[in-house]
């Protein structure tokens, strides 16, 4: 059984923070108060159009039928061989407990607001040293502000001083109520100009602009992806788009890739997933390097 650090392992909906689905199909940005209804299809709800479901397939985001709970979950990634993920979908005050109940099971990425200036960098610091968080997310999928825009430079410059790293959403964005490319993988250049101390994971891998990414993985020392979101048996197949980050991935790149298996999205077990990127066009040790060695080097666990 091959060892595993999964770069994206959702919080169980039993758990997970109710507010998340509110943000979803609220507005870009700020919501006002008052706005008139949203047209049907609109925003988020587009992803829905776009990921049409076979009948026997549940709905993107839905929780499995025996959702468990976060004990079931940890059960889950022990007989899948998983030693520890990125859990996403935890509010930041639940992230404390969360490790205190399953230590070095999970890591965990605190959200900011970049408009609360030094009040947030300040919240940053007191939930790393004190509740055990490992780092930020920046989502500009959510806020429609840009990873690159200066409001973030206070927080990337206490994710350095702190050691931590950041998870950028880096993919185009099937929401048709925001600019599709709000994520861009051009926005991370200036981030890693700007701070060449801070470790970067390009969340999502930069789909569809896969050959930016690789040229940018290649540039940078301090930038790495995660293939979170992406199903691997599609990964290979002819006409993915994935051709150059498979073959960069599995030679110059190989120690900068990691998975991010996103069972929530799939409906699947992480054993099934986990054998579909061993059957991808990857030799065997690389593999072993995007299933483990990669994340274990970058967040410090060798």
């Amino acid at each position: 059984m091959p060892r595993v650090i999964d770069l994206e392992i959702s919080l169980p909906k039993s758990e997970a923070d109710p507010a998340i689905q509110t943000v979803t199909n609220g507005r870009p940005g700020t919501p006002f108060p008052g706005s008139l209804p949203r047209p049907s299809g609109y925003g988020f709800d587009n992803y829905a159009h776009v990921f049409r479901q076979a009948s026997n397939r549940k709905p993107v985001g839905d929780a499995p039928p025996d959702d468990g709970g976060t004990k079931k979950l940890v059960e889950d990634m022990d007989r899948a061989g998983i030693r520890a993920g990125l859990l996403v979908g935890a509010r930041n005050d639940q992230i404390g407990q969360i490790h205190r109940d399953h230590p070095n099971r999970f890591f965990t990425l605190v959200t900011i607001d970049p408009n609360d200036g030094m009040r947030g960098v300040r919240e940053l610091e007191r939930l790393v040293r004190e509740e055990g968080a490992g780092g930020i997310r920046v989502s500009p999928l959510y806020t429609c502000i840009p990873a690159n825009d200066k409001r973030y430079y206070p927080l990337y410059a206490k994710c350095v001083e702190l050691d931590v790293p950041v998870r950028v959403y880096t993919s185009m964005t099937y929401a048709n109520d925001r600019p599709y490319d709000i994520a861009h993988p051009r926005y991370l250049d200036d981030i890693c100009i700007h701070f060449p101390e801070l470790r970067v994971i390009a969340g999502l891998g930069g789909w569809p602009w896969i050959n930016d990414m690789v040229g940018l993985l290649r540039r940078h020392p301090n930038l790495y992806a995660d293939t979170a979101a992406h199903r691997p048996k599609y990964l290979g197949q002819p006409g993915s788009g994935w051709e150059q980050f498979l073959q960069f991935g599995n030679t110059l790149l190989q120690d900068k890739i990691m998975v991010g298996l996103s069972r929530y999205l799939f409906g699947t077990s992480f054993e099934e997933l986990i054998q579909e990127y061993q059957s991808l066009p990857i030799k065997e040790k690389v593999m072993e390097k995007w299933l483990h060695g990669n994340a274990a080097t970058f967040f410090r666990l060798n």
